[in-house]
């Protein structure tokens, strides 16, 4: 027997979440979300483990750039359950910590190496090569000069994508990256001030209780439980007769399918696919991710106390980002006043190994290379999970993939959107990726064009 749904919708992570309750809010009952695994939020799950402490997939904040994800947030939890507080992100590099951005800061760079950077930020605003920009690389290069460049860009955004930027396009930067204020920068080395303040994250939440992930199984649960199916695999799609086969071998027929599974995975679902668009598929590169938390027994040292996260270029660690997850809420660690705890992220892909059975040591020792972590302090908590898919690369290649296979699919009533359904790191934020699900109803629905995801 076939099920028949109208709207379904692949995978309970924010995005899938978005259409599930804008649906319900719209009066449209005839949906299911399935989820391949036993519990919705995807990358924004959190967890915690036998020792008590609580963990996020990476540094996520809570910020916005819609009033109705503002709205849906404080649904999730009201009013009081959460914490808000001021970024203090910094840059471990040369030794010592430095505000980020490190072009605002450059003045607290040892001597030799501010002038190197202060000389090639200026050299590189003299030339306005930006004509020339070939890839992600070329526009480091050009727009803050050699020394930035070689002394933190460069190998900062290797350890992050896990990609040299050569292999990486420009266009996505907008709000991601901190471009240059000379003006802003010269008076930040006249009065010896540390800037911290730049970006649209300045100010964040966070959930006094359950981590990120609190949010999303807040969000799930409103979701009328014949609506959501968890522990649900998709196997195949065919999409000349709308019929999706998942793992336990049911069938269900679908009117439209909402697909927030990675991009590639879902062309190698459906059959029949044309050869050409199924290996233009293949094109699209991404980064996995290691997420190692480690739970220390002692307060949280001076310090760290009051820092947020931090950034990583040197190879002396294996991760490029470093969360003090117990600033973000005390409620984190099983107690705040005898222990602390450090989230880090490692970044991997084809061109980048980890391995998975050392990686756990390796980021100790990156701990207490770059003075986060003291040889003789107590660890009580060693928590661990690798994720495939963790970030969608912007590659030289990737628009062109996208306005192939996104058209083809959408012909076929199938819509691939999300953090990697629609592959944009531009708009793969909590508040991007619910809010695609959410203007995707309102086009099937309503008939409104939608803002957040654009070809």
């Amino acid at each position: 027997m076939i099920k028949q749904i109208k709207y379904l919708v692949a995978g309970g992570g924010p995005c899938g979440i978005g259409a599930a309750l804008r649906l319900q809010e719209l009066g449209e009952n005839d949906f299911l979300v399935l989820e391949k695994e036993d519990y919705a939020g995807g990358l924004a799950t959190s967890f915690v483990d036998a020792q008590g402490f609580t963990w996020d997939v990476g540094g996520h904040v809570q910020f916005s750039h819609y009033k109705y994800f503002d709205k849906i947030m404080e649904k999730a939890l009201g009013k009081t359950g959460w914490l808000t507080h001021e970024r203090a992100s910094f840059i471990w590099m040369k030794d010592r910590f430095i505000p980020y951005p490190l072009q605002n800061n450059i003045h607290r760079l040892p001597e030799d190496i501010f002038k190197e950077c202060f000389e090639g930020l200026e050299k590189a605003l003299a030339n306005n090569s930006s004509n020339s920009l070939k890839n992600f690389k070329d526009w480091l290069l050009a727009s803050f000069g050699e020394g930035i460049a070689s002394h933190f860009l460069l190998p900062y955004n290797y350890k992050v994508w896990a990609y040299h930027p050569e292999k990486m396009q420009y266009g996505w930067i907008g709000e991601r990256v901190s471009v240059v204020d000379i003006e802003r920068i010269k008076k930040n080395i006249e009065e010896d001030k540390d800037d911290i303040s730049w970006g649209p994250n300045n100010t964040f939440q966070f959930p006094k209780f359950g981590g990120t992930g609190a949010i999303w199984k807040s969000l799930a649960s409103m979701i009328k439980p014949s609506k959501i199916s968890l522990a649900t695999e998709i196997d195949t799609i065919d999409s000349d007769n709308n019929i999706v086969t998942t793992k336990n071998g049911e069938k269900i027929e679908y009117q439209y399918l909402l697909s927030t599974m990675p991009l590639d995975i879902l062309c190698s679902k459906i059959s029949p696919m044309p050869e050409a668009i199924s290996s233009k598929s293949k094109e699209l590169l991404y980064s996995s991710t290691h997420i190692v938390g480690i739970g220390v027994e002692g307060p949280t040292p001076k310090h760290l106390a009051k820092k947020c996260w931090l950034y990583f270029p040197e190879n002396n660690c294996p991760f490029y980002r470093v969360t003090v997850f117990s600033n973000y809420s005390p409620n984190n660690v099983p107690d705040n006043n005898t222990q602390y705890s450090l989230m880090t992220e490692t970044s991997e892909s084809p061109d980048k190994k980890v391995s998975s059975d050392n990686i756990l040591q390796e980021t100790i020792d990156g701990l207490i290379a770059s003075k986060l972590l003291n040889p003789n302090h107590k660890i009580v908590s060693k928590f661990y999970k690798r994720f495939e898919y963790g970030y969608p690369t912007p590659s030289l290649t990737r628009d062109e993939v996208l306005c192939l296979c996104i058209p083809y699919l959408e012909k076929k009533n199938i819509y691939s959107r999300g953090r990697f359904g629609a592959w944009k790191y531009e708009i793969s934020n909590q508040d991007h990726t619910f809010m695609q699900g959410v203007e995707w109803v309102n086009k099937m629905i309503n008939g409104e064009q939608e803002e957040t995801f654009t070809l």
